[in-house]
């Protein structure tokens, strides 16, 4: 008889470690406190889910921003290639966009969801849906590790098992029911916790003007972040304005880098034209303004920026809007292109978890074993996900930690010892 499994949390690494421990011969239950599974699968990827990227192991590794190096095992056991692979099997198609982003060829969430709930009613996984598990049952020894004996249910039931992986998620997006439950069970049994904060998380920005944008998208920016003197990311993209700052997939990426090295405010620097330096940008704004030379400021900036954003550059110049163009100084139009290489806002902090895609911090990874994800604390208790202190920048890749981590935890969940 193959080992019993229990495995808490029915998202993207719980969904995968039941399906590789059921793989791996093993008799598995997977208990989830939603009325679904994916919950908050559904939504990433704004309901496109970008299930992992398809740059080489090398790039992922450099896109990890928290102990890459915890993660060997995990990607080379089970990498983007084969995740992308499974989801093919399993009737999922996927396409490759901008940035190797990977993405069901459907645009839907759902059939990534479909794939995987379809490989665990193949493999006679036990779903049990609406279960929130309150405590883990273990048995203490002295002088020597615990072993995991199985779970306690909120309704003070036990489920005995030979092993459990814990992977119910991090803080971020309460509302999908990752309300860090399993920090509390990790917690309880002696594993060292690193202060979680949200990460992949819009910036609230002192700037008034940002809110007479929002909903204004930009292509193609360059964006610096800076403390002091200091340039702590450098990035290029997309981004966004919104009510109370700036969001979008380049300053997602800067929050990973500002929660981590910065304290108090930043200033962040956009190159609205980082095609151009500063001699060329010049020329193009001479060429502009001599097609231009009879019209107003404000009326002679339409080849330049989304319409919205002309009268705030306007009045960031300094210019007065109805100046005639053959009038501006060579000394305002030297401003004005400095501005567009540098359109300084000052960040004050940044929004909550309930907007962050994911968390930073966890379970320290010093108290699990990367070969296995199992604890080092307690025998037969295995972690994957989120809930470990690992994360990394948008683009896939903390998905596919998700996936790998999932997999190496209920491959060796599955294994007689």
């Amino acid at each position: 008889m193959g080992m019993y499994v229990i495995v808490v949390g029915g998202g993207a690494a719980g969904m995968m470690a039941a399906i590789a421990a059921a793989r791996g011969g093993a008799r598995v239950t997977l208990l989830e406190r939603n009325e679904k599974l994916g919950k908050k699968l559904y939504i990433t990827g704004k309901g496109r889910c970008n299930v992992t990227n398809a740059g080489d192991l090398d790039n992922l590794f450099a896109n990890v921003m928290t102990n890459a190096k915890f993660l060997y095992s995990a990607f080379y056991g089970f990498d983007n290639l084969a995740m992308m692979e499974f989801l093919e099997a399993a009737g999922c198609p996927l396409k490759t966009e901008r940035g190797e982003r990977v993405f069901p060829v459907s645009d839907h969430s759902s059939d990534v969801i479909a794939a995987l709930s379809g490989e665990l009613k193949r493999l006679g996984v036990e779903i049990r849906l609406r279960t929130r598990v309150k405590g883990l049952w273990w048995e203490a020894a002295k002088g020597a590790q615990s072993t995991v004996r199985g779970v306690e249910l909120a309704e003070g039931k036990r489920l005995e098992a030979d092993r459990v992986v814990l992977a119910t998620g991090g803080l971020s997006y309460a509302s999908t029911g990752s309300t860090g439950d399993g920090f509390l069970l990790a917690k309880e049994t002696g594993h060292g916790m690193i202060e979680c904060r949200p990460s992949l998380v819009p910036f609230r920005v002192r700037e008034e003007w940002c809110g007479d944008l929002m909903g204004v998208s930009l292509r193609n920016v360059s964006l610096g972040l800076y403390q002091g003197n200091k340039e702590i990311y450098r990035g290029f993209g997309e981004m966004l304005f919104t009510h109370f700052g700036v969001s979008g997939p380049l300053v997602l990426s800067a929050s990973s880098y500002y929660v981590t090295r910065c304290k108090g405010e930043a200033k962040i620097l956009i190159d609205l034209k980082p095609a151009l330096d500063v001699p060329q940008l010049d020329r193009r704004l001479l060429r502009d303004f001599e097609e231009s030379r009879n019209k107003q400021f404000k009326n002679a900036l339409g080849q330049l920026f989304p319409a919205r954003l002309i009268p705030v550059m306007i009045r960031l110049s300094g210019i007065t809007p109805e100046k005639p163009v053959h009038e501006i100084t060579r000394e305002e139009r030297k401003n004005f292109v400095e501005l567009m290489k540098a359109l300084p806002l000052t960040v004050i902090g940044v929004r909550g978890y309930e907007e962050a895609v994911i968390t930073k911090g966890g379970v320290s990874v010093r108290d699990v074993n990367p070969s296995t994800m199992e604890s080092r604390k307690v025998r037969g208790l295995y972690f994957a996900g989120e809930m470990l202190d690992l994360d990394a920048l948008t683009g896939g890749y903390n998905l596919q930690i998700a996936w790998s981590t999932g997999h190496l935890a209920g491959t060796s969940a599955a294994m007689r010892a």
